[in-house]
């Protein structure tokens, strides 16, 4: 027995669940190295913006008060301008999630009368109080945006026919949301926003097309940014933050949509030149620097953890051999014992609040309960190994994060010998994968 199988094993994982997961493993060498070199292309893309804006041993102090002045703030944003090879952004502790980030690109770029069209289906569940589809104070239909929606073919593609006539007169902004969701709809690849955009825009150049990319940076070597998207918008302590940044979003995109935001933000009138950094400046700086390297870590563990439930007989979206768009792995389990058993996996490999049993609960801004395990060094994280789901059919729970891989590939063994005890693995399971 090898040193690390008895590690393994002193931290409950059985022998079949550890040889299983080994043989697993030993078959991905080949997708591992493909996204080692898109690591390695988007590290080399972030080390050059920010020699290319000039980052200092100064950009780290921060500012406190108003923040007038803020070198490290400022040159921040415009390093992720150079990334999404965008004209601005904006990038501040203030923007605390990614719903935040999103709602503030909404309500900054829409006016009464307008209209927000979704043509890749209903949003995540968070947004759904953002735009009014339940009833929320503050939403957009508040404020009098409508809201309109065209859900994607059986098959995943674009129903095109019918988003050329969801287009009106009044559609102001269409949102397109990249990853899944608590949906089992593929994610969507840069390639195929572009696709979409450029439809958009032949039908109405003047529409703003705005892309929530939470959990797709870096995962290919192109943004969305790159292919039309007249906003990227997304969250800090995901992808971007690289596993440092205790709290933040981010908006990149076109100069006037960014003022606008910035005037959302904080106040008209003042716009980005207040807001201070306070200590924040260094784990932003530091997290965006390892970003690439970290997002392809939570990419390895969504593949790994795709080909071990795949070939255990559930869905799962992806498959174990599709491309890779986001860092999401949904896993379909039929019933809520499997959500829940998966969950509690995760949670007993966390280096923090490892003791801890998750329960579902009816956590704010979602239409049922919901579980959620994170044992986090950033509260939330879900760079960081985490898994959650709706307990609503079909009962299916959505796995993402990991600051290295093997972490990840722990917590994936962890989530499978719970399910063992569970006895939701079929009782012939012999380790062998087949």
């Amino acid at each position: 027995m090898s040193a690390a199988e008895m590690m393994y094993r002193q931290l409950g994982i059985s022998r079949k669940v550890y040889e299983y997961g080994e043989k697993i493993w030993e078959a991905l060498s080949g997708r591992f190295q493909e996204i080692d070199r898109i690591s390695e292309y988007n590290q080399i893309k972030v080390i050059a913006a920010m020699q290319n804006q000039k980052v200092s041993e100064a950009c780290l102090l921060g500012t406190t008060g108003y923040g007038y002045n803020d070198l490290g703030r400022d040159t921040l944003e415009k390093v992720y301008a150079d990334i999404f090879h965008t004209e601005d952004a904006l990038v501040r502790p203030q923007i605390t999630c990614g719903t935040h980030a999103l709602a503030l690109a909404l309500l900054s770029n829409l006016r009464p009368g307008d209209e927000l069209l979704s043509p890749v289906g209903k949003p995540y569940d968070t947004l759904e109080e953002v735009i009014g589809i339940r009833p929320s104070r503050g939403s957009l239909k508040e404020y009098g945006i409508s809201y309109s929606q065209v859900d994607l073919l059986p098959d995943g593609s674009f129903d095109y026919e019918n988003i050329r006539k969801a287009i009106k007169p009044c559609t102001k902004l269409v949102t397109i949301q990249r990853s899944k969701g608590y949906q089992t709809r593929p994610t969507l690849s840069v390639e195929r926003i572009g696709d979409l955009i450029r439809f958009i825009k032949e039908i109405r150049s003047d529409i703003i097309c705005m892309v929530d990319n939470c959990y797709g940076e870096f995962t290919e070597t192109i943004e969305p940014s790159d292919v039309g998207a007249d906003l990227v918008v997304g969250s800090l302590i995901k992808n971007p933050g690289g596993g440092l940044a205790p709290i933040g979003g981010y908006l990149a995109g076109k100069k006037e949509c960014i003022e606008n935001a910035a005037c959302r933000l904080t106040t008209p009138g003042l716009g980005r030149e207040v807001g201070a950094s306070l200590q924040a400046l260094p784990s932003f700086y530091q997290g965006l620097f390892l970003a690439p390297s970290v997002t392809a870590n939570a990419m390895k563990n969504a593949i790994f953890a795709a080909n071990i439930y795949e070939k255990l007989g559930f869905s799962v979206v992806p498959n174990g051999t599709e491309p890779r768009y986001d860092i999401i792995q949904a896993i379909t389990f039929g019933k809520p014992e499997g959500v829940i058993a998966f969950c509690r996996g995760i949670q007993q490999a966390a280096p923090v609040d490892g003791h801890v049993t998750p329960e579902p609960w009816d956590m704010p801004g979602y239409d049922s309960p919901v579980i959620m395990a994170a044992g986090a060094f950033v509260s939330g994280s879900s760079i960081e190994l985490s898994a959650d789901g709706p307990i609503k059919p079909p009962y299916t729970v959505y796995f993402q994060g990991g600051l290295t891989w093997q972490h990840g590939k722990f917590g994936i063994m962890k989530s499978l010998q719970s399910l063992v005890e569970q006895g939701m693995i079929p009782s012939n399971f012999d380790g062998t994968g087949e």
